[in-house]
């Protein structure tokens, strides 16, 4: 893909060098997880006229389509369909700078993910709203996930059907997948291959469910909720638009500023800006825009609108390594990159990923036939920072996760490689496992995971919802101290899910669109 282009794929309607401040009620900045819901469902419930700003280009890239493993991996280190976000040196991880790609398209991260369909456990929810945030318990955004879903197993109490994103389960499982769920089994997990750990509990062990159809194809908030307003006369989608700031008027939004073919435009906004950029790029806009701590923007030259100390800071992430073991059978390629994995009922910190791949550092690969255990750490308790580098907004910001600065996570994470030997050495497994070929028999495990631990690319929470004065959002998105202007992306998490960030980025967005109507 030659850079955004601008043909029928990329939207309903695409100006070159025209300004649209003569014609929108809301523009909405990123149409990834939670922005292109968020114009969706302003054109379907209102009579409101709404411009979707995409920095990226088109779904239509053929890679994005396909579920199959080689075509997916093409897609993360594209610099046409993903930004090619690098954190500073992290100190908990030797020193290493990480890469940290993010979506890129219309569909965001939906449209590049390895699309395993994950809310997150009951309890994340429930904290949200224990810290103050009204309306986001579980029971009430368990609508929200159900809206989203057209599950190929149909509506039941915690699943929708005939919504905009379809779920589907594994037609077929490897046997190796089959033992690691027996293996768990085995241990006294609770699971199955038909576990629904986004039904009445997580804790268990399961084959994953993803966001794709049932002739696997990939589903995306691209082809879910944009494709069918082609065409729409009160949606325009502009790819190729890279938004430089909002525009304000004393503290309250009046547009966005944007720069596409080398050309800047002004959008202007009747009723709201709704900032949906993830939580990397969303808190450098208003930063941009004069919304951050005054210090920091003082710093860099930029004139305070808002002072919000809190835009930036408590950015978390997950975190993933491979355990992985030489096979005595030939393995067929996965449907998945994670066919199964198990949340411990008797360690929240932790998720694991499994599938028959070999899912390690470089150093470490070996030939043959390998399958892998992949410890996430689920609920990390290090917290980073997100700051400008500069005040021009072609410069990428410095993203610092502060990866381990808590020492409770590298402590999680050496019980993931432990449960993982564990689950190896079962009776269930003992037919496929051969040697261990990472991190091997004698390492010494904490060294292990400060040299390859690496991200799962769920960056959250540098714009955070709640009501104290490091809070961002209120919990009904509104920023502090602004007017006319929200945020609906995975920045507003306080704390991260207990899982892939995908389904709860498009809660959000479906949660944002209620409130927005």
């Amino acid at each position: 893909m030659s850079g955004p282009d601008n043909g029928p794929d990329n939207g309903p309607d695409h100006g070159h060098d025209h300004d649209h401040d003569h014609g929108h009620d809301y523009v909405v900045v990123g149409a990834g997880a939670a922005g292109a819901i968020v114009a969706a469902r302003l054109v379907e419930r209102t009579q409101a006229r709404v411009l979707l700003l995409e920095a990226g280009g088109g779904a239509d890239v053929p890679a994005m389509r396909q579920t199959g493993i080689p075509g997916m991996t093409s897609l993360w280190g594209d610099p046409d369909v993903t930004w090619p976000y690098l954190t500073v040196p992290q100190q908990g991880l030797d020193g290493r700078s990480v890469p940290l790609p993010q979506g890129k398209a219309l569909g965001g991260g939906t449209s590049v993910n390895a699309m395993l369909y994950v809310r997150g456990n009951r309890r994340d929810y429930d904290h949200w709203a224990e810290l103050g945030n009204d309306g986001w318990s579980y029971e009430e955004v368990l609508p929200c996930f159900k809206r989203a879903e057209d599950h190929e197993h149909g509506q039941d109490a915690y699943h929708g059907s005939g919504g905009p994103m379809k779920v589907a389960r594994l037609s077929r499982m490897s046997e190796v997948s089959r033992a690691f769920i027996s293996g768990a089994r085995e241990l006294g997990y609770p699971g199955g291959e038909d576990w629904d750990y986004n039904g009445v509990a997580q804790e268990g062990a399961f084959a994953y469910q993803s966001t794709r159809t049932k002739d696997e194809e990939r589903s995306s908030t691209a082809y879910g909720y944009l494709d069918p307003l082609k065409g729409h006369p009160r949606l325009t989608v502009e790819t190729g638009a890279v938004a430089t700031r909002v525009l304000l008027d004393g503290t309250r939004a009046t547009g966005v500023e944007y720069v596409r073919d080398g050309v800047t435009h002004r959008a202007e906004a009747a009723a709201e800006v709704v900032v949906s950029c993830g939580a990397l790029a969303t808190p450098k806009l208003l930063m941009l825009s004069g919304i951050g701590a005054a210090a920091d923007l003082g710093r860099h030259g930029l004139a305070t609108a808002v002072d919000l100390p809190g835009v930036g800071a408590n950015l978390h992430d997950h975190l993933i390594l491979g355990v992985a073991y030489t096979c005595r059978t030939e393995l067929p390629p996965p449907e998945l990159l994670a066919e199964a994995g198990l949340f411990p009922p008797d360690d929240a910190a932790l998720q694991l990923l499994f599938g028959p791949v070999q899912f390690v550092e470089d150093s470490y690969r070996v030939d043959g036939p390998v399958f892998t255990f992949a410890p996430v750490l689920a609920q990390p308790r290090s917290r980073g920072t997100l700051t400008l580098r500069s005040a021009d907004p072609g410069d990428p910001p410095l993203v610092d996760p502060g990866y381990l600065s808590d020492q409770e996570d590298l402590r999680a994470l050496v019980r993931g490689i432990e449960l993982s030997r564990e689950l190896a050495h079962t009776e269930a497994m003992s037919v496929f496992r051969e040697r261990e070929s990472a991190p091997g028999h004698g390492a010494d495990l904490r060294a292990y995971v400060r040299a390859t631990a690496s991200t799962v690319w769920h960056p959250v929470g540098t714009c955070r919802m709640g009501r104290d004065p490091m809070a961002v959002v209120d919990p009904e998105l509104r920023v502090h101290g602004a007017e006319r202007l929200r945020i609906a992306d995975a920045s507003v998490m306080p704390t991260i899910p207990a899982g892939n960030t995908a389904a709860a980025s498009m809660m959000v967005g479906e949660r944002a669109a209620d409130l927005l109507t």
